[in-house]
């Protein structure tokens, strides 16, 4: 797979580290997250990308180039920040703006706006707007020079429920173009539900960088309950399937360990076998949220 951005030992020392060693790929056509809570160096690693921060040390390559020069920029799209529209003009006037600077005819405005659903409002002034819009637009003008590479440092935060569905199936459509996405964000389920990979930031650190579905490659667990529980508790403790078994609430959770492959009918024929008849049954997966505090838990541990 054709890299389009490789990142080498990059480093930013503000008074602090910022941005400690980090390094990873990302490879054409895929939607990457940026994850970490604020403060771990995601605007920072942006900034250095696109060359409005001064890397302290390390190097990075755009399409086998490197550094970001013009030219290169040219090849990319990104709202690094709120988006800067003026709020007296139509949504159409303000792409019209945006065109004249980056040098784009004005026949791809209607086409943005379409991709971004605000095709119908292009005469509506900015001001009016609400903030998920406002959004959408600040998209649509980064989506306006074709770009091959889509940048978007938080494009959901303070948006309603509603808004972040929106943006959230705006990218999955961007990236059905070919584009790649780099999206950075501080929500888990963000990233679980939009990006096919992650690299996981804490304090400036590179703590996990592949595939998402990866990163969730575990065995799962169950969740049981039946009406004696506590002979069904005794009964999983003792089999050699789970390497936890706990009572949550009414519900027991059974981890299942790594080298074991079990089915929910065969773990329920097993239990039937003993004379456990189950009321509830599901196997589940553990979400990105569990692997990622696990994570941070492992490198604390480690630290």
């Amino acid at each position: 797979m054709e890299k389009v951005l490789s990142v080498k030992n990059l480093t930013k020392k503000f008074k602090r580290v910022a941005v400690n060693n980090i390094s990873f790929d990302v490879e054409r056509g895929n939607v990457y997250g940026l994850l970490g809570p604020n403060g771990s160096g995601k605007s920072t690693t942006f900034g250095m990308l696109l060359s409005t921060i001064n890397p302290t040390e390390g190097e990075w390559y755009w399409f086998g180039q490197k550094g970001t020069d013009p030219d290169t920029l040219k090849k990319i799209g990104a709202i690094i920040e709120q988006p800067n529209f003026y709020p007296y003009l139509s949504a159409e006037t303000n792409l019209k703006i945006v065109a004249e600077i980056k040098g784009t005819p004005y026949v791809r405005i209607d086409e943005v706006l379409k991709t971004v659903g605000l095709f119908e409002r292009k005469k509506d002034v900015f001001r009016t707007f609400s903030l998920g819009m406002k959004q959408r637009l600040a998209i649509a003008s980064a989506m306006l020079n074709n770009p091959e590479v889509l940048i978007l440092d938080e494009p959901t935060n303070g948006l309603d429920p509603e808004g972040i569905i929106q943006i959230r199936e705006i990218i999955s459509n961007i990236a059905k173009q070919g584009i790649t996405i780099i999206i950075a964000s501080h929500l888990l389920d963000e990233i679980e539900k939009i990006c096919s990979h992650v690299i996981v930031l804490k304090e400036g650190n590179s703590i996990y960088c592949g595939r998402v579905d990866e990163m969730t490659n575990n065995h799962g667990y169950f969740e049981l309950k039946a009406e004696n529980n506590s002979q069904l508790l005794s009964i999983l403790e003792e089999s050699q399937w789970f390497s936890s078994v706990t009572l949550e609430g009414d519900f027991i959770k059974a981890q299942i360990r790594e080298d074991v492959s079990l089915s929910a009918s065969a773990l329920n024929q097993k239990l039937t076998e003993k004379g456990i008849f189950l009321s509830h049954l599901t196997k589940k997966k553990q979400s990105l949220e569990t692997q990622f505090l696990e994570l941070v838990k492992n490198t604390n541990n480690h630290a």
